[in-house]
């Protein structure tokens, strides 16, 4: 019985190395080319860590193929994928960072100011990502925030509702159709909320440091009543059924993939400047998994996750080197120099100053009486 025991140690021990070895050589093969050598040893520390835990922004439906790739990649670590907004995103990561019982090992927001905010506030870890060489520089903040894709921000309409000739080419288009028709359009118009949804005050902010009649359309939508959300799948929605005309600051990708169901959807990229914001990302310093936090996110920068976030999450990859699907090429080669991408730098700490900010929102309040 010894000897059987024995034998049958020797042979689980050795069934259990092949498999090690299998998987290893499984891991090894699904790593670009050129990434360091003792990168093996993040990948093997995070299959130890067993999983990835990931407050994001962005509808689980649109990255679904995305997650499954990777997990198809990396076998071992799973995804664990919470789909918040994004003050919600902000607000749960503060409050595990204040718990001290450690935080979610990826963040990926759509308001990459807050990002900036919890980075400069010294929440992420400092990660030279080895795919950091294939972004655009806008794209990189200090080596803790990344870009992940470069969306352009569209105005959405309902074909059925709004005549053709009313439709806005251009934000000055928008201001004109706001003053000479707002009566028509009370009620029928959506934005995101800048007093709730992190996203709607950085989109209106941005607005306001590249257009010199911001405040003007403001006012225009205060006067007819502007609808206002937390979820761009809500705003999308209510235009599809009709209960709104037009929705304002909509990003491209949830945009492109209702139009791919819905032909009466329209989408307007305005000609006089085009908004290119980006999910932004981050390996908190706080992660309780933070190896596979770092494979997740040099695997969302790498060609293999663009070429997916470029066509099937039709999210517009950020790379240059990524050519078919969904870009910033592509958008680059329809508006040109009409493209503004909003890059990750310590400007975007301006709008959140709190004095700034409260000053803003007074306005803004102001705003929406059509004062």
């Amino acid at each position: 019985m010894r000897s059987l025991s024995r034998r049958s140690l020797m042979s689980a021990t050795a069934v259990g190395l092949l498999l090690t070895l299998s998987s290893g050589a499984v891991l090894a093969a699904n790593l670009p080319a050129g990434y360091p050598a003792d990168y093996s040893k993040i990948v093997d520390a995070a299959v130890k860590e067993g999983k990835v835990s990931i407050y994001s922004t962005t509808d689980s439906a649109i990255v679904s193929s995305l997650l499954k790739d990777f997990e198809a990649a990396f076998p071992g670590i799973k995804v664990d994928y919470s789909d918040l907004n994004s003050t919600e995103l902000y607000n749960r990561f503060i409050a595990e960072v204040a718990s001290g019982q450690g935080t979610a090992d990826l963040t990926w927001s759509s308001a990459p100011d807050l990002q900036i905010k919890l980075a400069s506030g010294g929440y992420a870890m400092a990660y030279t990502s080895p795919e950091a060489s294939h972004l655009p520089t806008w794209a990189n903040y200090k080596n803790t925030v990344y870009g992940t894709t470069a969306e352009p921000v569209t105005i959405i309409y309902n074909k059925r509702l709004l005549e053709p000739g009313d439709v806005p080419t251009s934000h000055e288009d928008l201001l004109k159709l706001m003053t000479t028709k707002g009566a028509a359009l009370k009620d029928k118009v959506a934005a995101y909320d800048p007093e709730r949804s992190g996203v709607g005050f950085y989109f209106f902010n941005q607005d306001e440091l590249n257009w010199k009649s911001a405040w003007d359309l403001n006012r225009a939508f205060g006067k007819a009543s502007l609808k206002l959300y937390t979820s761009a799948g809500a705003m999308v929605e209510k235009v599809r059924s009709g209960e709104h005309v037009m929705a304002y600051g909509i990003f491209g990708s949830y945009a492109l993939a209702t139009q791919a169901k819905d032909e009466n959807l329209g989408i307007v990229m305005p000609r006089d400047y085009t908004l290119i914001t980006t999910r932004a990302a981050f390996v908190p310093e706080k992660a309780k998994n933070p190896n596979a936090g770092k494979v997740f996110l040099d695997y969302l920068l790498s060609a293999r996750a663009q070429k997916i976030i470029a066509g099937d999450a039709k999210l517009f990859g950020v790379r240059d080197d990524v050519k078919d699907g969904l870009t910033l090429q592509t958008v680059k080669e329809m508006f040109g120099a009409t493209v503004k991408p909003i890059a990750l730098d310590d400007s975007l700490l301006d709008g959140l100053d709190q004095t700034k900010r409260l000053k803003f929102l007074k306005q803004w309040q102001n705003a929406m009486k059509g004062q």
